[in-house]
């Protein structure tokens, strides 16, 4: 959208009426009919109110239309309105491409493009036209609403009202008040988007607000560690959704936002924190220069049909994900080195896929209680009729049991899974070197901790591979294959033949901090640590922002919790030895409550308190 003509005409300047005790809002123009602007505008009129489309664009005014008549003809379709329930829909939209069309409106919401000068022009305008009670909200994620308020003729009625895409489908609404914001026109909003059946959270004003500000920051060093090679695109997305559920990967989420849209996000976040962590990953100010800005251009970090579809075709970049196999070593007997949940877990996932399997534990007690624990699992899935009774005896009988290494003399993959420790870590593999027979595959399942330390404390590095399998593992696809820089192509390759044959999904990347998953995880958690530090949000409205505006199955707490809190703060450590960026130091929040004993719900209180079991 370009600039918006308006008359010179200004209505009386007296203080509007910004009481608590106003009436509901009845009347609403949306200013900017893009895709954001067309679904708060579709969001609006379902929800019985009067709503006035405004775009300079007399296109953009008919693609408002058709979007709306073909929204509604799918809800009728689909049996969620009835056709005189449409054509009332329908009947309280309409459009215009003049800022006058507004004047008679009690809120109107800014939707243009994410530039300053042209959401101040807009503001000027309205100024003029709307009546002094009106409200006046911008769509902004990025830029000051403080900034566009002072500039206002009624800076008391300016807020900021941030709809999430697609606007009819996300329940959360960020409603951001300045200083000078009326706390009127703020609970007007905020019932509105109550009506509308949204989730609307409050906020102070600051670039990228709650659910921006943790996300951009995480979609940047995605768009980073894509740029350094350190791992494919393809990998990136599937490490995330897979080992996170997330709803989508981070390169694509990124095309489907438009490319120079997070530039300029990310631009107003490092103006702010000068955290370096938000600085535009060079990448993205390439990708925006070239006019490759993503699914609207047609071509992002993927190549898609046509300019504005969601399918993606190959190009020259898709064969990275292409994992070569190519000279894999046979795997046909497997040996798991520990007896905690992860072991069993892994043994759990060999075992059903057909391999023969060797458990070993410290005692064989130790073992046999592993093997327990991965019966119990195998009984569970016969309940819910995912196994059969003879598939569940058949795995069992594959796993044999033992109290030491000895045992693995014959396998061909020698899985370790103990503790988090790497002196543990490195004996074993010193033991391992000595009782597998040579062309043996050794793999560490380390989230955290090099995998070149393992593979240096035996004789056969070449022969030492990261296998990083996520919890539980029987039911996360992901595993993260690491390779170091002495793997030899052929363990590598067996990494991933052994993963695709045991129903997993390999991601390949190499040997530093974090991997892809909690290199790129565990910053965003330690952020939303500093927003609570801060001040800035509570721990419920930030979880509530990133699951109903993000998609994500937890919030950031929610997650932390589970995880444990010092076992977060341990990878955030590590992360922020080997990178050494200010913006990875663990927030000191996250370690006073450490220091505490506050470890979440093993310990029933982390950032929050927990009912004793």
């Amino acid at each position: 959208m370009d600039r918006l003509p308006h008359t010179g005409v200004s209505p009386a300047t007296s203080p509007s009426d910004l009481s608590p005790s106003r009436a509901p809002l009845t009347t609403v123009a949306v200013v900017g009919l893009g895709t954001m602007g067309t679904g708060i505008a579709e969001t609006l009129a379902r929800a019985g109110r009067e709503v006035i489309g405004i775009d300079i664009d007399e296109r953009a005014c008919r693609r408002a239309v058709t979007a709306l008549e073909a929204a509604t003809a799918r809800a009728v379709h689909r049996e969620r309105i009835t056709e005189r329930e449409r054509a009332a829909i329908l009947g309280r939209f309409r459009v215009a491409t003049d800022l006058r069309a507004a004047a008679d409106a009690e809120l109107v919401i800014e939707v243009v493009p994410e530039d300053y000068d042209t959401k101040r022009e807009v503001f000027a305008g309205l100024d003029t036209v709307v009546r002094p009670s009106a409200i006046l909200a911008t769509g902004t994620n990025a830029l000051s609403v403080t900034r566009l308020a002072a500039e206002s003729a009624h800076p008391e009625r300016v807020l900021g009202l941030h709809f999430f895409n697609p606007a009819p489908a996300m329940r959360l609404v960020e409603i951001v008040s300045s200083v000078l914001t009326a706390p009127g026109a703020v609970e007007a909003v905020t019932a509105l988007a109550r009506d509308l059946g949204k989730e609307p959270v409050a906020l102070g004003d600051r670039p990228g607000f709650v659910a921006d500000g943790l996300l951009f920051g995480y979609l940047n060093q995605a768009a980073a560690m894509y740029e350094a090679k350190y791992a494919a695109r393809e990998d990136i997305d599937a490490a995330m959704r897979l080992g996170c559920g997330l709803p989508m990967g981070p390169l694509a989420l990124l095309d489907l936002i438009g490319i120079d849209t997070a530039r300029t996000v990310l631009e107003a976040m490092y103006a702010a924190s000068g955290d370096r962590l938000h600085a535009p990953a060079p990448v993205l100010g390439q990708l925006a220069e070239a006019g490759l800005t993503g699914r609207k251009a047609g071509r992002g970090f993927y190549t898609y049909q046509a300019p504005g579809s969601g399918t993606v075709v190959p190009d020259a970049a898709s064969a990275e994900v292409r994992h070569a196999t190519d000279g894999a070593r046979p795997v046909r007997a497997v040996g798991v080195a520990g007896s905690g949940t992860m072991a069993a877990g892994i043994a759990e996932v060999f075992a059903r896929a057909g391999l023969e399997v060797v458990l070993a534990g410290r005692t064989p007690e130790k073992a046999e209680a592993a093997k327990a624990r991965v019966a119990k699992s195998l009984a569970r899935s016969v309940s819910k009729g995912r196994m059969t009774e003879r598939a569940r005896e058949q795995a069992l009988e594959r796993i044999g049991t033992a109290d030491a290494l000895d045992a693995f003399a014959a396998v061909d993959l020698a899985v370790e899974a103990v503790a988090e420790d790497l002196v543990v870590k490195q004996e074993l593999f010193r033991a391992l070197d000595k009782v597998c027979k040579p062309g043996a595959v050794l793999a560490t399942t380390t989230s955290s901790l090099p995998v070149i330390a393992c593979a240096r404390a035996t004789s056969r590095p070449q022969d030492v591979v990261g296998l990083h399998f996520f919890n539980p593992a029987p039911a996360m696809k992901l595993v993260e294959v690491v390779h170091t820089v002495l793997t030899a192509d052929e363990v590598r390759a067996t990494g991933h033949a052994v993963c695709a044959a045991v129903g997993k999904h390999p991601v390949d990347c190499g040997d530093r901090a974090g991997f892809i998953v909690n290199a790129l995880l565990f910053p965003y958690l330690n952020n939303a640590v500093k927003m609570v530090q801060e001040h800035y949000a509570t721990p419920d409205d930030i979880d509530a922002a990133m699951k109903l505006g993000g998609g994500y199955p937890m919030g950031p707490f929610e997650l932390l919790d589970v995880v444990g809190l010092d076992v977060s703060l341990a990878i955030e450590r590590v992360l922020h030895r080997e990178f050494r960026e200010p913006g990875l130091a663990p927030a000191p929040l996250l370690e006073h409550l450490v220091a505490a004993g506050c470890l979440g719900r093993k310990t029933g209180r982390g950032f929050r308190e927990y009912a004793k079991a």
